[in-house]
């Protein structure tokens, strides 16, 4: 079948995204699985950051930071499920090329940006464990804030990288994706240029940070799990629970992005089912899991909707 070619002149002006699926019952069920899973999990990720703000019992920083990644995530799985959603209910799904180049643009800004947030929680459980008698000092406000700060314009100039590096390439024909959004990878091959030099400069800006940030968190964590012999019982125990939240999550986001993004352009196989996974299912379900393991939030959110719902029960009885 011939998709038309929109162009002004010579330059493409939308692409076509072919989606998950062609079959329009499958797209039906994808739409209904994935909007109860935000029915489902992006509330629950509101209602960490809301209780983590207003329980004094949880201003530490471990706490700020997990505020911050639960944010960070409601911001990434903003980028790309909407469109994909709406999308699951067109034939012909197109984006603009301006639409394109933001998507792409917020996606490796936000993931870079969590990419070295968790960097920054995995320097604060080190403070902890290992410098424990330092911990207030070290790891007071004003140095939460400046990591946060540091995490978000380190995504900042990582995103600005990639989408300088895109936004002057010439994109004249064909305008097909085989994806749901606007992947890089497929991206830079329908430039009608020579995208070799791009191409590796792009890797050695995603790949080798995703790599290295990798690397750099397992051996982290490798450390402090050899910190237990030091440690009594009651401290063997939160250790081993703090490091296994966060060795989930690194293994949870780093899998997929290294899938993706660490080969050099190279394609892979089923890349549109671990870009879903990568970019709408694994980012909500991060804070999720830290929460599942931590007694002290779970105890405060229980307290807040509970305090939320009777507050709203007696307004109802008012009126």
């Amino acid at each position: 079948m011939d998709i038309p070619l929109k162009t002004i002149g010579k330059m493409v002006t939308e692409f076509i995204l072919l989606g998950l699926s062609q079959t329009h019952e499958v797209q039906m069920i994808l739409f209904f699985l994935f909007l109860l899973f935000y029915m489902i999990i992006l509330p629950s990720n509101i209602l960490i950051v809301l209780t983590i703000q207003r329980d004094s019992q949880l201003e530490s920083p471990m706490y700020f930071f997990l505020a911050n990644l639960a944010f960070l995530d409601i911001c990434y799985c903003s980028v790309t499920p909407p469109k994909m959603l709406a999308d699951l209910f067109l034939h012909h799904k197109t984006i603009s090329y301006g639409a394109c180049m933001a998507q792409l643009f917020f996606l490796h800004f936000l993931g870079a940006a969590e990419a070295f947030l968790l960097m920054a929680m995995a320097y604060d459980r080190y403070a902890a464990i290992c410098k424990s008698l330092h911990y207030s000092r070290l790891m007071n406000r004003r140095v939460c804030c400046a990591l946060v700060g540091a995490s978000w314009a380190g995504g900042f100039i990582h995103g600005i990288v990639i989408f300088s590096l895109t936004i002057y390439l010439p994109f004249c024909g064909p305008n097909i994706l085989d994806n749901f959004f606007c992947d890089i990878h497929q991206l830079v091959k329908l430039a009608c240029a020579d995208t070799h030099a791009v191409e590796l400069l792009m890797f050695l800006s995603n790949g080798v940070i995703i790599i290295m940030c990798f690397a750099l968190l397992l051996i982290s964590y490798t450390v402090l799990l050899m910190k237990l012999h030091t440690q009594s019982s009651e401290g063997k125990s939160k250790i081993v629970s703090n490091c296994v939240s966060h060795i989930i999550v690194v293994f949870v986001m780093w899998g997929p992005a290294m899938y993706i993004y660490a080969l050099p352009f190279q394609a892979v196989p089923m890349e549109k089912v671990v870009a879903v996974f990568h970019t709408v299912i694994f980012p909500l379900t991060n804070p999720i899991i830290y929460t599942l393991r931590n007694k002290e939030i779970k105890s405060s959110m229980w307290r807040s909707c509970f305090s939320w719902g009777t507050l709203t029960i007696l307004h109802l009885l008012e009126e």
